[in-house]
């Protein structure tokens, strides 16, 4: 059984920074792609970042850009979401997940939840303004 493990979140003000961290935990795998989504209350689960394994391309949502930065570690295990120039609308729980079923570069696949069949269970960033 393989589960994502978040760590990172928490309290910081407004312009502030944060950083993410996912890493599997039990039986190891290859994924195609890592993403993180969040998920603020009484909206739904939003598309942030996403790393592809292969070629290492980025892709991000259009309210991150130029703040956040998704990155992997030379092993490939953990990921990493960089947020800086963070802001209230920032506020939500943030998910990590993997997937094993992208294999388009086309970055319209990276943003949908339903591509992901790996979730962890969410670190929750508050950003006080």
């Amino acid at each position: 059984q393989v589960q994502l493990v978040e760590s990172g979140g928490g309290l910081v003000q407004a312009g502030g920074s944060l950083r993410l961290s996912c890493a599997p935990s039990g039986r190891t795998f290859r994924y195609n792609a890592m993403g993180w989504f969040r998920q603020a209350p009484g909206k739904e689960r939003e598309f942030v970042a996403a790393h592809r394994w292969s070629g290492g391309t980025t892709y991000y949502a259009d309210s991150v850009k130029g703040r956040f930065s998704i990155s992997r570690d030379n092993a490939g295990n953990t990921v990493y979401l960089q947020m800086n120039g963070l802001k209230s609308e920032d506020t939500a729980v943030y998910y990590c997940a993997a997937s094993t079923r992208i294999y388009s570069s086309v970055s319209d696949y990276y943003t949908k939840t339903y591509n992901y069949n790996y979730w962890g269970q969410g670190t929750q960033v508050t950003v006080s303004s």
